[in-house]
């Protein structure tokens, strides 16, 4: 039974993670503006071009820069609400390494459920993540304390959104908060404020997510119109997307807000250090169990139990 319920609690770890990475609306490579954004003659708080040329500086310089520290809570919802805190890489795809804690939620229940104190430790490479489940689930599962999660695996288990989730957390970048208010022509320049000290000027904007993955994602119109389903299933629209940059045109803050079925989505991220060194190794081979394998196992006991 506790081995049962710890796997299943592996299960909910991949799906939240996908989840996020659809609900973050990463914004691939903000190629397009739309014509409402740049000419200011329509789109609510539309901006002109000295705004958007301010934002692509944001662009080129935060995505320049390589390397952050990162701190920032999520919630969605019942499902999940959660703190994170760490350093990314985005020199050459994501890699980075995270303490995520789950302070509530369904995942939190879960995590807690399953005999852990809801934190984990997360190692993300290019195709691949590792989830660090803590003792209760290494005693169940052979003294593995690690689970691999390849991305490929993933989107095939998730169907469109796990492709759209693969391209994300293997291009995720800082500026993705950029390049989605550049993308959506509706944006505005709110002021400037400080955050944490620091003087910023504060961008504001409304984005479309499945708009915006069309634009910027190499799915075919199939896929798409999955996605677009699969959007609609969990109700999630639109976000707004808020970020706060530096003199040096630096991202300082990120926050997203929007609905899903479970309640409201509300994303905050601060970035600091930037050009900080990022080292990250895969976990043990004798320390890890691959996802994929342990659904096997899964799907293998619930057989034999049928």
């Amino acid at each position: 039974m506790m081995t049962t319920t710890v796997r299943r609690t592996g299960t909910a770890v991949a799906a939240a993670a996908a989840l996020m990475s659809v609900a973050a609306c990463g914004g691939g490579n903000g190629g397009s503006t739309g014509s409402s954004g740049v000419d200011g003659s329509s789109g609510r708080g539309a901006v002109g071009t000295e705004a958007v040329a301010a934002l692509r500086l944001v662009q080129k310089e935060t995505g320049g820069a390589q390397s952050a520290k990162v701190e920032g809570t999520t919630v969605m919802g019942s499902t999940m609400s959660m703190e994170q805190s760490g350093a990314i890489d985005w020199s050459d795809g994501m890699t980075g390494a995270l303490k995520i804690t789950y302070t509530g939620g369904a995942m939190g229940d879960a995590l807690k459920q399953s005999g852990g104190d809801g934190s984990m430790q997360a190692r993300y490479l290019k195709d691949e993540y590792y989830a660090n489940m803590g003792d209760a689930f290494a005693a169940n599962v052979g003294g593995k304390h690690w689970i691999r999660y390849g991305y490929a695996d993933l989107a095939e288990l998730a169907g469109a959104s796990g492709e759209v989730m693969k391209e994300q957390m293997q291009n995720s970048t800082p500026q993705q908060g950029v390049n989605a208010l550049l993308a959506s022509g509706d944006v505005k320049e709110v002021g400037q404020e400080d955050v944490r000290g620091v003087s910023t000027t504060h961008y504001s904007g409304t984005v479309d997510v499945a708009e915006l993955t069309a634009k910027n994602s190499a799915l075919d119109a199939g896929r798409l119109a999955a996605f677009k389903k699969q959007l609609d299933q969990l109700g999630i629209t639109t976000e707004t997307v808020d970020i706060w940059v530096d003199k040096d045109n630096l991202l300082v803050k990120k926050t997203e807000k929007g609905a899903t079925k479970t309640g409201a989505l509300n994303s905050t991220v601060f970035y600091s250090d930037y050009g900080t060194d990022v080292s990250v190794r895969k976990p043990a081979a004798g320390d890890t169990i691959d996802f994929k394998e342990m659904l096997e196992q899964q799907q293998g006991s619930t057989a034999g139990a049928s």
